[in-house]
């Protein structure tokens, strides 16, 4: 079985996730490709897409968004996804024990004895009826609960009932505030019978592989894919400790000595965060920090294919803080492609700054 040290995996899947080389696809098959993009801050896919995608102008991701062909909603983790409307339908059944069990953790102790099966079906209704927002569910199931907490009974909405934020919420140059509805409502069907969490499995491997099913199971939440993963005849290699991983016939593995760009990266971007063993793109102690805002002013900045530093967009300029020292070739890599972002935010007559942390 072939080894992969951690710069060959680093260069697969910076590769598989286009951070080597931009891609020149429409938005709709790299949001496919990526098999949703992590969306708490509700801009951070624009960034995310730019960064990957030659060209991309945030008016087609916003238009994918208002018209529906792509949602957000609870999806991997149990966090908030940008998916094609179809992954949604895919998705979500197949991670809804994942989400189920975030609502447990995060709640179980402040619902107390309500009778969840009722506490859904009345949150599905209220939902379906129109779209609220987690403070008029709150208040409309504090009238039909009044000795249970107003806040875990929403909450018990959104993690037990399949639900989309509605637009304009996550279009680019809109706003609005996080507004609830059905997902099958939202996207005009029904959520898939009987998806195949075969195939999820093999669109993660294109995207984040290879990988173990550790991590398989780090990314969607899922557990006891095992038995899932060893039937599947997929390609195995090891990693230099003896772990075996997964991955897909015709999988991109570069060369490990291909150089790797600068890249700017959003709040919680999927490729931090995908895998259990994250030493192929995080140094040893790195932690992933930034808590979401709205997105598109924060983020990561990979350098020489890790994560090395933070950005922020102030009205000084574009802030980006190493956590060690880039060298001079480093530095000015980040400064180029930082200039590219300051142009894609339409942030004006401002420019790259270092600053210390």
């Amino acid at each position: 079985m072939t080894v992969l040290g951690q710069r060959a995996l680093n260069r697969a899947l910076l590769a598989r996730q286009h951070l080597l080389g931009r891609a020149e696809v429409p938005a709709t098959v790299l949001l496919g490709h990526l098999v949703g993009m992590q969306a708490q801050a509700p801009l951070a896919p624009y960034v995310g897409m730019w960064t990957r995608i030659s060209g991309f102008r945030p008016e087609e991701l916003a238009k994918l968004t208002a018209d529906r062909d792509a949602v957000r909603g609870l999806l991997m983790r149990g966090t908030v996804h940008l998916v094609l409307a179809e992954d949604a339908r895919i998705l979500r059944p197949l991670v809804q024990p994942v989400v189920a069990a975030g609502f447990t953790g995060h709640f179980g102790r402040l619902i107390g004895d309500a009778d969840l099966d009722a506490v859904a079906r009345a949150g599905r209704e209220l939902l379906a009826e129109k779209p609220r927002t987690r403070r008029q569910l709150q208040d409309l199931l504090a009238e039909r609960w009044p000795e249970h907490d107003a806040v875990a009974l929403s909450y018990a909405v959104s993690y037990l009932v399949p639900t989309a934020q509605v637009t304009p919420r996550g279009v680019w140059g809109a706003t609005g505030p996080a507004t609830l509805t059905t997902l099958e409502g939202w996207l005009g069907r029904a959520l898939a019978e009987k998806p195949s969490l075969e195939d999820v499995v093999r669109r993660y491997l294109r995207a984040f592989g290879p990988a173990s099913v550790a991590d398989v199971q780090t990314w969607s939440g899922r557990t006891k894919l095992r038995e899932v993963i060893e039937p599947m005849g997929l390609p195995t290699f090891r990693t230099e400790a003896g772990d075996v991983l997964y991955d897909v016939e015709g999988g991109l593995l570069p060369d490990p000595e291909l150089p790797a760009p600068a890249r700017f990266l959003p709040e919680y971007d999927n490729v931090l965060l995908s895998h259990a063993d994250r030493a192929r793109v995080l140094p040893p102690g790195r932690r992933v920090p930034l808590p979401p805002g709205n997105g598109a002013s924060r983020g990561t900045v990979l350098v020489g294919g890790y994560y090395r530093a933070d950005w922020r967009l102030q009205s000084t300029g574009l802030h980006v803080t190493p956590h060690d020292d880039l060298r001079e070739e480093e530095r000015a890599d980040v400064v180029e492609e930082g200039r590219r972002l300051l142009e894609f935010l339409d942030a004006g007559d401002t420019d790259v700054r270092f600053t210390q942390s």
